[in-house]
């Protein structure tokens, strides 16, 4: 059975830093790609950033030179380091498995979906 769990989610102030992480069980993690998602209310969900198996990297336009996504495959973690965020970060953010190697940034790739962690940035 696939777990995902996420944590390291808060409220901080804009300009702020967190480092969200995903801790991943019962799934061949090294093999897919991973990613994650945020929604903010009365919004849709959209696509942050993913890593392939390959270790490419995708990042929405919006959290490019912002967002750091990474994966330590001892660990079966991925994380996201969240730099300079801005208010229109916030949001319930969300760790995702894909059944594909390869999947970007696109929901509808993915099969398996934590919880989420929530952040708040304030101005």
């Amino acid at each position: 059975q696939v777990q995902l769990v996420e944590s390291g989610g808060g409220s901080v102030q804009a300009g702020g830093s967190l480092r969200l992480s995903c801790a991943v069980s019962g799934y061949t993690y090294s093999r897919y790609c991973m990613g994650w998602f945020r929604q903010a209310p009365g919004k849709e969900r959209e696509g942050v950033a993913s890593i392939d198996s390959d270790g490419r990297l995708t990042y929405a336009d919006s959290v490019k030179g912002r967002f750091t996504i990474s994966k330590v495959n001892a660990e079966n973690t991925l994380y996201l380091q969240m730099n300079s965020l801005k208010p229109e970060d916030t949001a319930m953010y969300y760790c995702a498995a894909s059944a594909f190697p390869v999947a970007g940034i696109k929901s509808l790739f993915y099969n398996y979906w934590g919880q989420g962690t929530q952040v708040t940035v304030s101005s």
